[in-house]
């Protein structure tokens, strides 16, 4: 495994893409950084950490032949493949937050960002942004953010649980390169949080209940309304409010 570790950088996401354009990098090429200045997240939300307390750091994934309406099975790889690692390290009430916030019972401990660029032979070239509280335990005003140690009452390993995310992620991908995109989609359905279960949500404003009843293979959420219509939404587009 080809790890690249900084001690600081203002977003590995964007380091690994200047780099990967300037030289060649092996597939699963993975960029760390102790402290990470400009964090994003989805919609350039921001992410922010303490330094040197929990994981920062981003994947390359490269040769992924996929169409590009189901690119959004990527993202499904990604958010079980940490659920997995996560899980070997004795950690429950694991859960994906559409679109990809990995919780542990209603507080998160993960978010991913992923930036795809297409090549002409339809190639998908993939930078993969992923942060998981690790070792911080005060998050100040962030009431619903948690971390690994907070969870497990003591310090973890970071190395060992982003080596282990990594390794799920090649073989997750690896399915997807297989065709095998079944097994990945029900787990991450089975993983989805508050699924049919009614719940509260918000668009522009207005609060109304609904029903998550999938994620689409491009990634909007499909929530059944009170008359019992079925309505698509996409990201950032409504808020479930929990």
């Amino acid at each position: 495994m080809n790890i690249i570790k900084l001690n600081a950088i203002n977003s590995t996401n964007d380091y690994l893409k200047s780099l990967s354009s300037s030289q060649y990098l092996e597939n699963f090429t993975v960029v760390s950084a102790e402290n990470q200045t400009a964090g994003k997240g989805q919609m350039g939300a921001k992410w922010s950490v303490e330094p040197g307390k929990n994981l920062t750091f981003s994947v390359l994934v490269r040769d992924l032949i996929i169409d590009v309406s189901e690119l959004f099975y990527l993202n499904a790889a990604v958010a079980v493949s940490i659920i997995q690692a996560v899980e070997s390290f004795h950690i429950g009430q694991l859960s994906i937050k559409w679109p990809n916030d990995i919780l542990a019972g209603s507080k998160k401990i993960s978010g991913i960002l992923i930036e795809n660029s297409l090549k002409n032979n339809g190639e998908v070239f993939s930078v993969i942004g992923i942060g998981l509280n690790v070792n911080q335990i005060a998050f100040g005003d962030l009431a619903k953010a948690t971390s690994l140690a907070l969870l497990t009452g003591r310090e973890c390993d970071k190395e060992a649980i982003m080596k282990a995310i990594v390794e799920n992620l090649k073989r997750n991908v690896a399915a997807l390169l297989h065709k095998e995109t079944g097994l990945i989609w029900n787990k991450y359905h089975n993983l989805l949080f508050k699924k049919d279960v009614p719940m509260p949500f918000e668009k522009n404003g207005i609060r109304f209940m609904g029903i998550i009843k999938e994620v689409s293979k491009t990634g909007s959420l499909i929530v059944q309304l009170e008359d019992n219509s079925i309505a698509s939404y996409g990201i950032k587009e409504v808020q479930l409010l929990y």
